[in-house]
């Protein structure tokens, strides 16, 4: 399996809402080689760490695609500069974030690409939508299920709200 982290807090040109950027990111995928077998409803919640930004959407989608890891997360870069994300500082406001959160099981550190997402594991903004749609996945490296990983936060993360149903494609 595939994941993907989808996530907006910012509007851009052409559209009203992190919603919609975040609606119309899927339907992009589908247009370069990115194929969306099914997606979380969407989700809102605060950004991580809490600051004064808008609060977030989020939502996962499992994919299918035949490139390889690094050149799907080129593909998912592109996207999300084509939405008009601009990269300054870390954990800054953003039109369109792509994760790619797991690529079939496999496990690797590198300069540009770590996976599983280092981070997917403590965040319920992931997790939550993560065992929406797999809630039998497990984690590369833990063996934990996303149900397993969601149950077990920690508490002090606000929690999320589901904005609509899932889309299965």
């Amino acid at each position: 399996m595939i994941l993907i982290g989808i996530g907006s807090n910012l509007a851009a040109a052409g559209f009203a809402s992190p919603l919609e950027i975040a609606a119309a990111s899927v339907a992009r995928l589908s247009r370069i080689g990115i194929e969306v077998r099914c997606r979380s409803r969407w989700y809102t919640s605060q950004p991580v760490p809490p600051s004064d930004q808008p609060w977030y959407v989020n939502g996962v989608a499992a994919v299918e695609t035949a490139l390889a890891p690094m050149a799907l997360l080129e593909a998912l870069l592109a996207v999300e500069a084509g939405f008009g994300r601009r990269r300054s500082v870390p954990d800054a406001a953003r039109t369109l974030d792509l994760d790619l959160l797991d690529y079939e099981g496999t496990q690797c550190v590198g300069d540009r690409l770590v996976l599983p997402h280092p981070r997917l594991h403590e965040r319920r903004f992931v997790l939550a939508p993560l065992a929406e749609i797999a809630p039998q996945w497990r984690h590369p490296r833990s063996g934990k299920t996303a149900a397993e990983l969601l149950a077990a936060l920690p508490p002090g993360q606000q929690p999320v709200q589901a904005l609509a149903e899932p889309a299965r494609l």
